[in-house]
């Protein structure tokens, strides 16, 4: 290997985008994976004939002779043979050890706005991306979600803002974002495994607003609040708001009073408006709206997104209605933070009461959490799956619940109980790998039945 050269870690999706990145910068590269045969090797080698491979432990190379060392985001930089490195690199030393996105803010010229949190940045990201493109903005949308950052370089060399989801993984081998706006939208426990405790995972998920200009935070989860008291900050709660801060309150707009969203006294959009179902996406949507007016968007061109935009497939997406019956595939709540967050933003938003469908593979977690906001907002909760006994136990003395083998049955279940102004929702707080291939697959065989149910409805009728 020539001293000098950039060294790649992990041949995921993230690995072979930073390796299309540096071949395209004319950059000498190579690429270790400590899988003997990771996945996609052989069309690597076809696409990168010239690159040179390493399969197998890092301590099998002399990483002392790379100028800079990039990790995929699935690489842990304090793993063995990358821990000392990477510590060095915290302290300016050199190999430098750094990760896609900070390839990415070297090459970027146009602005970025980022949003992270543990759950939501998904919907949060699409909808501003959506509100750009309304606003007449050449955007470019991805990174952690959908095309790699790197990749959106190449796709949209002329992109006026670069809109991109970023993971706690992301954003700690990033040295300084620089955003234009950054939103850390909320945290609960995950990625202990990776980041030790809840001080690392947050303090990872701060890397969010190194360099920013502009931050939005949760007024309700002081962990989303920069450290940097310097900085900019908008703040969103679902609660009247405080100050200039974007919340949701009853107004009367000469029809008579209803919830609006809110920024400080001005009225926005009436939350009936809303196509995204439940409290937790008119706060994603408060979170969009403040990004999207420190960009510059005008509010008519972001109500017309929101009235339109009925959710990510699998994240809290209204599938249908149907007699006064919603039917929402959150599949992709797959464990309890996601689920909780879900029952409760739905949960207040309804005349009726929720149906809960829940199980899978629950790794492990506790259960009991759910306890609580389901004896407050549940008609029943039906669970099935591997983990439908131990789902059954932790919340039988709280709300009544019914056990059946499949989602199907589950499904048939819910449409027996349903009254008007009810919702089912499919939020299982579990895996799906005992049933289904993932939860996509989990998530279309909800949404499948309920086109047919509501179909056979509708011939009925």
């Amino acid at each position: 290997m020539a001293r000098g050269q950039t060294l790649v870690v992990g041949l995921g999706v993230s690995g072979q985008a930073i390796a299309r990145h540096l071949a395209r910068e004319n950059v000498s590269f190579m690429v270790a994976d400590t899988r003997q045969n990771p996945p996609g090797l052989a069309e690597f080698r076809r696409e990168h004939a010239d690159v040179p491979i390493h399969c197998g432990s890092l301590g099998e190379l002399d990483l002392e002779a790379f100028e800079e060392i990039v990790l995929s985001p699935g690489v842990d930089p304090r793993s063995p043979g990358l821990a000392p490195f990477w510590a060095r690199s915290q302290q300016g030393g050199t190999p430098r050890v750094v990760g896609e996105i900070a390839l990415f803010t070297r090459a970027c010229h146009a602005p970025v706005a980022a949003i992270t949190g543990a759950n939501a940045k998904s919907t949060v990201t699409t909808l501003l991306g959506e509100m750009a493109c309304e606003a007449g903005v050449n955007v470019a949308v991805g990174g952690n979600l959908g095309t790699p950052a790197l990749d959106l370089l190449h796709t949209h060399p002329d992109a006026e803002l670069f809109v991109l989801e970023l993971s706690s993984f992301q954003l700690e081998t990033t040295p300084c974002l620089g955003a234009a706006t950054a939103a850390f939208l909320n945290l609960s426990e995950d990625h202990l495994d990776r980041h030790g405790d809840m001080a690392g995972y947050r303090a990872a998920k701060l890397g969010i607003f190194r360099g920013a200009r502009h931050a939005v935070v949760n007024a309700e989860d002081s962990m989303t609040w920069p450290d940097d008291e310097r900085l900019p900050v908008d703040r969103f709660t679902t609660q009247p708001p405080d100050g200039q801060q974007w919340g949701i309150a009853v107004h009367d707009d000469g029809g008579g009073k209803a919830p609006w969203l809110m920024h400080g006294t001005r009225p926005l959009m009436a939350v009936d408006e809303l196509r995204l179902p439940g409290r937790h996406n008119q706060a994603n949507a408060l979170a969009a709206l403040a990004m999207g007016t420190r960009l510059g968007f005008s509010l008519e061109a972001m109500r017309r997104v929101l009235a339109r935009f009925a959710g990510l497939p699998h994240r809290g997406q209204l599938v249908g209605e149907a007699d006064g019956v919603r039917w929402v595939n959150d599949s992709k709540g797959t464990n309890v933070g996601a689920t909780l967050a879900a029952i409760a933003g739905l949960g207040v938003t309804l005349q009726g009461k929720l149906i809960w469908l829940g199980g899978g593979v629950g790794k492990g977690a506790d259960f009991t959490p759910l306890a609580e906001p389901l004896a407050r907002h549940a008609r029943e909760a039906i669970v099935f799956g591997a983990d439908a006994p131990r789902l059954a136990e932790s919340l039988a003395a709280s709300v009544p619940v019914e056990r059946r083998d499949s989602l199907e049955e589950a499904l048939e279940r819910a449409s027996v109980i349903a009254r008007p102004g009810d919702c089912v929702l499919l939020s299982p707080a579990c895996a799906s790998l005992d049933q289904f291939a993932n939860y996509m697959a989990r998530g279309d065989a909800f949404r499948q039945w309920v086109e047919r149910y509501l179909a056979d409805r509708q011939e009925g009728a």
